[in-house]
């Protein structure tokens, strides 16, 4: 049986990747570092938003960052934060059996 701690970090990080922006970001940040210019061009939304989703997915440590003069670089934590996305993108795809 897991423990209740584990559970909560792990539904916290489900609450954090539910969002259509934040899985942009982590779909636009699997193929390589980038700045928050970089992903309000990319994902074609407000930078106040963009940084927005950034703290949240910061905040349970799905993202790195790294200080390179005035920018902050943002990636992925780990390999682990793509696959979580892909994964549920292809089960979304699937066909649903009808009950």
């Amino acid at each position: 049986m897991l423990d209740a701690d584990l559970l909560d970090r792990t539904a916290r990080l489900f609450r954090a990747l539910g969002n259509t922006t934040r899985l942009a970001v982590v779909d636009v940040l699997d193929s390589g570092p980038r700045c928050v210019h970089e992903l309000v061009d990319e994902l074609g939304v407000d930078q106040p938003l963009v940084s927005q989703h950034l703290r949240v997915l910061r905040s349970v440590d799905l993202l790195r960052t790294e200080r390179r003069g005035k920018e902050v670089v943002y990636s992925l934590a780990d390999d682990h934060v793509a696959h979580i996305v892909r994964d549920a993108i292809t089960h979304s795809t699937e066909p649903r059996e009808e009950p």
